[in-house]
């Protein structure tokens, strides 16, 4: 991989919603870290243990697949992402 920088996506927003509108303090209690720790995870600001990643598959009674998803930054699904991302903002 050289040099190549990895992204790490989540979908703990999404799952969050589909839970009831589970809070980010409720998942941060079930999960034992802080409210503040979930808003950076969410965000990409953090990337959790994989301890704490587990216990938030877990929370969900899903795969950790199903909550966080990695690729190389170069890869094409990556560029497509970021091609949306960049049309939002612009509208």
């Amino acid at each position: 991989m050289d040099d190549e920088k990895i992204i790490i996506s989540n979908n703990i927003r999404r799952l969050r919603f589909f839970a009831s509108e589970m809070t980010q303090q409720e998942l941060a209690d079930r999960t034992g870290v802080t409210r503040q720790t979930i808003v950076a995870i969410e965000n990409g600001k953090y990337f959790p243990s994989l301890e704490l990643a587990f216990r938030i598959g877990h929370t969900f009674n899903i795969p950790l697949s199903e909550v966080f998803t990695y690729y190389p930054e170069n890869d094409p699904v990556h560029k497509k992402l970021k091609t949306k991302q960049v049309k939002k903002e612009i509208q």
